[in-house]
């Protein structure tokens, strides 16, 4: 069952291919991330923290704990295009929590891509 993951605002934001899933994808199904430590907690592909999933919601934490630089986990297969959720209700962000970059969504984009963000 896949599990999908939204901003603040509701946007469609990524997602997991099941509740457990050790990979998260945006919505191309490009691999922006893993879950390590098999908890909340996301990091990017070079193991820098990505964000943390708060419900239904990818966050930032503002002050994340260090929990170290986890080893490369190898490339996931890839998962297709999930189909659109639609999307979520608004929600007030926590106290010490922003909406995730969006270059660290699309990360394409930080390599000059001249798609607009």
């Amino acid at each position: 069952m896949t599990v999908y993951l939204h901003d603040s605002q509701g946007t469609w934001i990524a997602f997991r291919t099941e509740p457990n899933g050790r990979f998260l994808f945006n919505p191309d199904g490009t691999w922006i991330g893993w879950f390590p430590w098999g908890d909340d907690e996301v990091v990017s592909q070079d193991g820098v923290y990505l964000g943390t999933v708060v419900g239904d919601r990818l966050l930032v934490r503002d002050a994340p704990p260090y929990r170290g630089t986890p080893s490369y986990p190898g490339a996931p297969d890839y998962p297709g295009h999930a189909s659109y959720p639609g999307a979520a209700p608004f929600l007030s962000l926590p106290v010490g929590y922003t909406d995730v970059p969006g270059s660290a969504l699309w990360p394409a984009q930080r390599w000059g891509s001249s798609i607009a963000s």
